[in-house]
């Protein structure tokens, strides 16, 4: 009987799991831009929409109020549920709550892909785009994508919009038909590396002021204590729970340098 229940537990899991395309990072690793386009990438919660409901990229179900929802496509869509810039927390705290608020008319679904419709990347955005021309929604938006010329071209891209507080850039081989998975034909492009860990202590100063996280990185402890904002440290994150920090190098023993908090990571 165990064994059954195990069995129809693991069916139930895979049904209902989602498989979506996930980037790789960028490396220089690309010489002819001719078929690449570039995004920005929007800081936000991703959201999948298999034509009736929402659902996070681990395929949890999203509490979207009616409104949001009612006249979305029949179609796959694949976005991100974003306010603006720098405004992570607020975006998750809204759109995970199991209760949906009036502060969902903050937040707009930017799609970056339409999956499994036939052709390249354009062809499967314009089915979303001669949709929109027929409905007018207004919290649905497509990202602008912009085609490549060359590195300095994407260089250039990159430093207005993380000077303007972006998170970074989504390069995308767009002759490419419609594919899961984690491939290199799509790729996130930032200034820095983020990662998370789990915080299994944390330290006080001598005043008893928060001091570090101490953090479980793939196995690597190590302290973080940049990246706070002073009432963070006045209700720092628990342990327990992951956090979300950037770094720009990891050293010879894998511990990441110049480590910075960023956020806590809810579960999705």
């Amino acid at each position: 009987m165990h064994k059954f229940i195990n069995l129809l537990f693991f069916i139930i899991t895979n049904l209902f799991s989602i498989e979506l395309q996930k980037a790789k990072t960028f490396e220089n690793q690309i010489n002819d831009f001719s078929s690449w386009v570039m995004s920005e990438k929007l800081d936000g919660v991703r959201a999948y929409w298999d034509g009736k409901e929402l659902f996070t990229k681990n395929g949890n179900k999203i509490y979207a109020p009616i409104w949001f929802t009612k006249d979305l496509p029949n179609f796959e869509l694949d976005g991100e549920l974003w306010t603006k810039r720098d405004d992570f927390e607020n975006i998750q705290n809204i759109v995970l709550d199991k209760t949906p608020s009036k502060n969902w008319q903050e937040i707009t679904y930017n799609i970056f892909e339409v999956p499994n419709q036939e052709g390249n990347f354009f062809d499967r955005l314009k089915v979303l785009e001669n949709h929109l021309k027929q409905n007018s929604i207004i919290h649905l938006k497509i990202i602008p994508q912009i085609k490549i010329k060359d590195t300095n071209h994407l260089n250039a891209f990159l430093e207005n919009l993380v000077s303007k507080k972006a998170e970074g850039v989504i390069i995308k081989n767009y002759t490419k038909s419609y594919f899961s998975g984690r491939s290199s034909d799509i790729l996130k492009y930032k200034k820095f590396y983020d990662a998370e860990g789990k915080v299994i202590g944390i330290s006080y100063n001598k005043d008893k002021s928060f001091k570090s996280l101490k953090i479980d990185f793939n196995g690597k402890i190590f302290n973080l204590g940049g990246g706070f904002s002073d009432k963070q440290k006045l209700n720092p994150p628990k342990v327990g729970q992951t956090v979300t920090f950037k770094y720009y190098s990891l050293s010879k023993n894998g511990i990441p340098k110049f480590a910075s908090f960023l956020r806590v990571r809810e579960k999705e």
